[in-house]
Parts: C-alpha cells; sequence; structure tokens
C-alpha cells in the first residue's frame, strides 16, 4: 500500500515490455553464435590460393594466385569474425590501412557484400574472387580455410 508520502506512480509491466526484452535477449544470444561460430575463406574454383596468404589478399599485397587474378570482396555480416580471427585488426584499422593504402598506391578497398549468399554469388560469378562467410559454403567454391 502507498502511504501519503510516496507518490510515485506504480509500475506496471506491460506485454510489451516483456516481449522487447525477449526479443533483445534473442538478438544477444545469436549474435554470440554468430561470434562463435566457424568463419570459411573462400575463393572462386579456379583460384589455388594458401592459407598463409589471406590475409596479404585482403590488404592488397598479393593480387594474382598462379596466372589469376585475384578479386577480394568483404562481407559485412560475417566482418568483425573476419577482422578479429584472420586479420588481426579491428574495423578502424582495417579502415584506416585501405585509406592509407588508397592515397599511397591509388587501389581501392574490396567491395562489400551485404551477406554470405551475395558473397557466394560474388565468388562463384567473379573470376580470382574470394570472400568469407560464416555458414558452410555451397559447392563450385573453394575452401581456403576455416577459422
Amino acid at each position: 500500500m502507498q502511504s501519503a508520502s510516496d507518490s510515485r506512480p506504480r509500475r506496471t509491466h506491460s506485454p510489451r515490455a516483456a516481449q522487447r526484452w525477449l526479443l533483445g535477449a534473442a538478438l544477444a544470444a545469436l549474435s554470440l553464435r554468430a561470434a562463435a561460430s566457424d568463419l570459411y575463406v573462400v575463393c572462386n574454383a579456379g583460384v589455388n590460393l594458401q592459407a598463409a596468404d589471406i590475409r596479404d589478399v585482403f590488404i592488397g599485397e598479393k593480387s594474382f594466385a598462379g596466372a589469376a587474378r585475384l578479386a577480394p570482396a568483404d562481407n559485412s555480416s560475417a566482418q568483425a569474425a573476419f577482422l578479429e580471427k584472420v586479420m588481426k585488426l579491428d574495423a578502424r584499422k582495417y579502415a584506416t590501412l585501405w585509406t592509407k593504402k588508397s592515397f599511397r598506391d591509388g587501389t581501392n578497398p574490396p567491395p562489400v557484400r551485404a551477406t554470405d549468399a551475395e558473397a557466394l554469388a560474388y565468388v562463384l560469378q567473379t573470376p580470382g574472387g574470394c570472400s568469407y562467410v560464416l555458414r558452410v559454403p555451397t559447392a563450385g567454391v573453394t575452401v581456403v580455410a576455416k577459422f
């Protein structure tokens, strides 16, 4: 019971607030699961690339694998995991690296694809195409490494 000196209104918890909280908790759990999942670096079937070369490809230091001209593409849905697991960089350092490289060498950063599906489609359609995905890749691409 409220006393006369307690003029604060009582808070009631609405079902909507509970739904929003549950949705937030579910999204947080999914993002943790995605962060802990496997990451696959994939290339077009015509590319023969070694796992040790991945970092150099995505920072623009390696442009060819045999006779194939490499065409890497970033995947925004998997980029945080890629930068952490493979590149050992945060997003700010990666962007700074490419800004400096663009001015110094005139080289453009890799194009960005939004989803795993777009990244895989790019790799399949682009001779020399390479990217990374969080889901097990489809047939027709070469898995260079799994992290």
